[in-house]
């Protein structure tokens, strides 16, 4: 095992993880940024991140690092980190296909020593059950001996100016001991907030997928919570203060849970579960209930306006916000699609306001083309769905006055204040 000491670095996938972690170790390597998609290259090259992850002053000073969709030239790099999407099917099944088919791809270029770590989120056993047979399959080299592996995976949180990559402990692993060793160095030279190394690549993985599923079952606890306190006529947040008076109680909120994690992870490991021949019962339910808050969300909604006399078929309906979070371009997996969606089936006109999306690919990856500007006093009901900056500084007046003056105003993330919306979770 010969593992170079001052490595060239190649990250595959230049979205929301791979483009902040390309950055950073451009900083202490020389780095190949790899995409397949050209035009993010272009944009790339000319200093613009439409992710708004990085800023064209720190594209600018990251010097050693170039981009690139030639395959070829990813021949120089001594490491390889895996960044590529890990989504779920129409049938919520996980779609390895996008990691797949990278391995496939570094299997034409992975030379003896070269080390191969994946970042992605994958179920425990993914890495060296499904990838690395890959890579083995079409170098026709062999794994532990003559190319090694890792897995670290990602902690990125979407447009967080203030958790970013270098300061958010990482966790490392390596499919040897000195792997190991080598992939925990290897971070330690970016992450000031430090490293944990975990004994093998499963728990690393599992480490991972745990996380979200945490956080997906606490908010769907939230969620129920909230659809039981609206039928005792009382106030979540109200409640939700008041249980936050004690230390140690989590101050979750209810809410549409979409996004590339939360909404996706659990799904991995059910699947592993239920193929070794465990039904998850918790883990799902948590799930069904996330996954039903937009359905939710409309239907009282649409109580309110019948309760007003208004009538649903063929009134016009604005929602606010199309991002799966706040401040945030991001609409992967956004479940403020189910909102809009369950809003047409009632025969309502859907207007989408969004000031951070582009409509472009609103329009390629939903079919849904965001309005540029409301339009003043036109709709029947507003559905305050993500929780930006501009809706809060717009304020309870301004947001009304986009409504006609029965309209009924929904505040799905407590924006505004209880006493100036119709209702909210």
């Amino acid at each position: 095992m010969h593992l170079k000491t001052n490595p060239t670095l190649a990250i595959i996938g230049l979205g929301y993880v791979g483009l902040p972690l390309a950055v950073e170790f451009s900083k202490k390597f020389k780095t190949i940024g790899f995409d397949i998609n050209q035009s993010r290259i272009t944009e790339l090259t000319n200093g613009v991140d439409a992710t708004l992850e990085v800023s064209k002053e720190e594209l600018a000073a990251a010097t050693e690092l170039s981009f690139s969709c030639d395959v070829a030239e990813l021949a120089i790099a001594d490491i390889y980190i895996v960044t590529v999407p890990t989504p779920i099917d129409e049938y919520k099944r996980p779609d390895l296909t996008p990691l797949l088919k990278a391995s496939e791809m570094l299997g034409k270029v992975v030379q003896e020593n070269n080390v191969i770590i994946y970042e992605s989120t994958v179920y425990p056993g993914a890495t060296e059950e499904d990838c690395l047979p890959v890579v083995e399959r079409v170098s026709g080299l062999t794994f532990n001996k003559d190319f090694y592996a890792g897995y670290s995976p990602e902690r990125i949180n979407p447009g967080d100016k203030e958790h970013r990559v270098t300061n958010i402990k990482k966790v490392t692993s390596g499919s040897t001991p000195e792997v190991a060793n080598y992939v925990d160095d290897l971070y330690k030279q970016i992450i000031t907030a430090g490293t944990h190394k975990a004994s093998s690549i499963k728990v690393a993985e599992a480490a991972k997928v745990i996380e979200n599923t945490q956080r997906d079952l606490n908010i769907a606890l939230i969620n129920e919570l909230a659809i039981i306190f609206n039928k005792l006529d009382i106030d979540t947040e109200e409640v939700l203060l008041a249980a936050g008076s004690k230390w140690n109680f989590l101050p979750f909120r209810p809410g549409l849970v979409g996004g590339h994690c939360i909404g996706v992870d659990p799904y991995y490991l059910t699947h592993k579960a239920q193929e070794i021949g465990y039904h998850p019962e918790v883990i799902l339910a948590g799930r069904r209930i996330n996954d039903g808050m937009g359905s939710y969300v409309v239907s009282q909604v649409i109580k309110k306006m019948i309760q007003r006399r208004l009538h649903v078929e063929g009134s016009n309906i604005l929602v606010l916000g199309l991002a799966f979070k706040e401040n945030c371009p991001d609409i992967r997996n956004t479940k403020v699609t189910d909102i809009i969606t369950e809003c047409q089936e009632y025969g309502a006109n859907v207007d989408v306001y969004d000031p951070w999306v582009k409509a472009a690919e609103a329009k390629h990856e939903y079919g849904i083309t965001p309005i540029k500007e409301p339009k003043p006093g036109h709709y029947d009901a507003i559905i305050l769905a993500v929780a930006h900056s501009q809706f809060k500084d717009m304020g309870a007046e301004a947001i009304r006055a986009l409504g006609k003056p029965d309209a009924v105003l929904y505040d799905i993330k407590y924006v505004l204040p209880a006493d100036a919306v119709d209702g909210r979770l």
